[in-house]
């Protein structure tokens, strides 16, 4: 579904990714992991076109999208959930969902989305007519993924969902995403600084450093690799 080929990144001077390549399989979940800049975000955002690569390739689902703009590459079902959620604070829960579904002219397919939104997050049924700057964080990031899933996506991008979130919403987080992942068949690249959960529901991780892939494997054998225990699970 998703082939990065040889991507490199620039801020300005800084050199953020060099050559990176990965892969993401149809219906399945990756998971990128790494600590605080090590590139991950940027990885995110040059998928989705919020930065220009300096070079390399981005094949989504049999296209080349390198370099076009956000709105092309959600028009061709790729939607992103930024770090710190990003919602639209002064609108209501559903005045945010509508804006996720800006694309779709089908009323009828915009109410079918409203009801998957609903019925897989009811708190934020329960909240429709709340202005979304008064949510708590967990569920201002229920939003975030309910906003982006309104646009009908194939793919889904996530980035850090579970940042900030108190450890029983970190729970319900992350059995949404596998229960999205399930009954929508979504594929979905995940960066998560919880990294033992990521690892525990995808199939298939990237360990980022600086820039650099420096491991790939399935997620069960980087959970007992040795040096991503130490680094990132916290054990030895």
């Amino acid at each position: 579904m998703l082939e990065i080929k040889n991507l490199n990144v620039n801020y300005g001077a800084i050199h953020a990714l060099h050559g990176i390549s990965m892969q993401a399989q149809a219906g399945g979940i990756v998971t990128l992991i790494g600590s605080n800049g090590a590139g991950k975000t940027t990885t995110l955002k040059t998928i989705s076109g919020l930065l220009k690569p300096r070079s390399g390739e981005i094949i989504y689902d049999g296209q080349n999208i390198t370099g076009l703009p956000p709105h092309e590459i959600v028009k061709r079902g790729l939607s992103h959930v930024p770090e710190g959620r990003m919602v639209f604070a002064n609108l209501t829960v559903l005045e945010n969902l509508r804006m996720g579904a800006y694309l779709q002219r089908d009323q009828g397919v915009v109410r079918r989305e409203l009801d998957f939104v609903f019925a897989t997050f009811p708190r934020l049924k329960e909240r429709a007519a709340q202005i979304a700057g008064t949510l708590s964080g967990g569920e201002q990031q229920m939003l975030a993924i309910g906003r982006a899933l309104m646009s009908q996506p194939k793919f889904l991008v996530l980035d850090e969902p579970s940042l900030g979130l108190a450890p029983l919403l970190v729970k319900t987080i992350f059995e949404k995403i596998v229960e999205i992942n399930r009954e929508r068949g979504l594929t979905i690249l995940l960066v998560e600084q919880n990294a033992n959960r990521a690892l525990e529901i995808s199939s298939y991780g990237y360990v980022l450093e600086t820039g650099k892939i420096t491991l790939a494997g399935t997620s069960a054998s980087l959970r007992q690799n040795p040096q991503v225990k130490s680094a990132y699970l916290g054990g030895t």
